[in-house]
C-alpha cells in the first residue's frame, strides 16, 4: 500500500525538488482551449474558451465537473518564453544538489517535454528528460498523486513548487 510504505521511517535523508513550468519556471503564451458542452435541450454543440495556465490551474477540477474537454495542443510546443519567478531558484538548487533529484511537473502533456527540456537547457537549468513529467491533467489530486508515488522511490525531504495554491495544499495533506 502506497500510504504505508510513504509512512515508513526512513533515517537517510533523500531529497528532492518538484517545480510546476507554467508561471513557474517559466513565463509562456500558450492557452489551455476549453471545450464546454451547451445544455439545451438536444444541442451537441460545444462552447469553447481559452484559459491562461494560471486560470486553467485554478478552474481545472470545476470545469471538468461540468463536462469540460481540455486541448492542450498550444502546449506541445513552448515558444517565446521567459524565466519565470522560481527559475533562479531552481538553477541555485542545481548548482548545490546537481540536477538528478529536480523534478518538472506539468500538467501539459508529456509530448511538451522535449520543449520544456529545450527551453530549461537554454536558460542553464540542465534536467534529465526523464524527469519532466506531463501529466496531461490540471488536478491538484493529479499532483499529489504523483509525489506520494515519488515516497515509494525513498525521497523524504520535499521541496514542491506551484504557482497554484490548491496544488500546494494538496500536496502538504498528502505529505
Amino acid at each position: 500500500d502506497t500510504q504505508v510504505n510513504a509512512q515508513k521511517v526512513n533515517k537517510k535523508k533523500k531529497g528532492i525538488s518538484v517545480f510546476d513550468f507554467d508561471d513557474t519556471l517559466a513565463k509562456t503564451k500558450e492557452k489551455v482551449i476549453v471545450n464546454m458542452p451547451y445544455y439545451a435541450p438536444g444541442s451537441t454543440a460545444e462552447a469553447t474558451m481559452e484559459l491562461t495556465p494560471a486560470e486553467f490551474a485554478e478552474r481545472a477540477q470545476e470545469l471538468e465537473d461540468m463536462g469540460a474537454s481540455f486541448d492542450f495542443s498550444q502546449f506541445e510546443n513552448v515558444k517565446g518564453a521567459k524565466k519565470g519567478p522560481l527559475a533562479d531558484l531552481a538553477l541555485r538548487r542545481q548548482g548545490k544538489f546537481g540536477s538528478g533529484d529536480i523534478f518538472i511537473l506539468t500538467a501539459r502533456p508529456q509530448i511538451s517535454a522535449q520543449g520544456i527540456k529545450t527551453f530549461l537547457d537554454g536558460i542553464g537549468l540542465n534536467i534529465p528528460l526523464k524527469n519532466i513529467t506531463g501529466l496531461e491533467d490540471g488536478t491538484s489530486q493529479a499532483k499529489a498523486r504523483w509525489v506520494l508515488q515519488k515516497t515509494e522511490k525513498g525521497y523524504n525531504d520535499f521541496y514542491f513548487a506551484d504557482d497554484a495554491i490548491q496544488n500546494v495544499t494538496a500536496v502538504k495533506q498528502i505529505l
